[in-house]
């Protein structure tokens, strides 16, 4: 079977998804624009197919994929059962890549700390992960160094940072218009990336 079309400026953003990574993951979203790119998350995906099979096609699609490893740690549940959705979708991409390489499909490993990637995945040892320290600076300056391309502007880091605190002042009214406070839902989604498109 061959595989699926690919958006040449399609992102696939794989995240954790929880009220403490709110501040990257609106980055994420504003960078992406900024740069010219279009951000896609596991949650936009509608319809009754597997989830796995779904976030599959949508890794197929995307041109580029950003894998965020910096909150692969153990849950607060007193169990501690670690996080392992990021790290199976990494390998998910690495794999398709390497069976269609004429694709081209580029993926990125974002890291909060240092060395740690070397730790938690040494099969990685070799790739270098961009460090962005858990802050909002710090993610948009790894992005604007990651996701470079022939022929488009890169927009100033200090442009970036107003475009996302723009859109962080308009984040309750960006909850109102999709009728729901949850941060992640298909919704909330779509109203960020209208929000991050005007800006960029």
């Amino acid at each position: 079977m061959p595989p699926p079309p690919i958006d040449p400026n399609a992102v696939f953003l794989n995240i954790p998804y929880d009220e403490e990574f709110r501040p990257l993951y609106i980055a994420y979203i504003v960078g992406l624009y900024q740069l010219g790119l279009v951000p896609h998350i596991a949650s936009e995906i509608s319809g009754g197919k597997r989830r796995l099979d779904k976030i599959l096609e949508l890794i197929q699609s995307c041109r580029y994929s950003i894998h965020d490893l910096s909150r692969v740690e153990l849950s607060d549940e007193a169990s501690g059962i670690p996080r392992f959705n990021m790290p199976l979708e990494l390998g998910m991409t690495i794999t398709w890549a390497a069976l269609f390489p004429d694709l081209h499909k580029e993926w990125f490993v974002f890291e909060s700390e240092r060395y740690r990637l070397q730790r938690s995945t040494s099969d990685l040892n070799g790739t270098d992960p961009n460090i962005h320290h858990g802050t909002v600076e710090g993610l948009l300056s790894e992005l604007r160094n990651a996701v470079s391309r022939d022929g488009v502007t890169v927009p100033a880091w200090d442009w970036m940072m107003q475009a996302y605190r723009i859109v962080e002042s308009e984040m309750d009214r960006i909850f109102l218009h999709a009728g729901t406070r949850n941060l992640y839902a298909k919704s909330v989604f779509q109203e960020l990336c209208r929000y991050a498109f005007f800006l960029s």
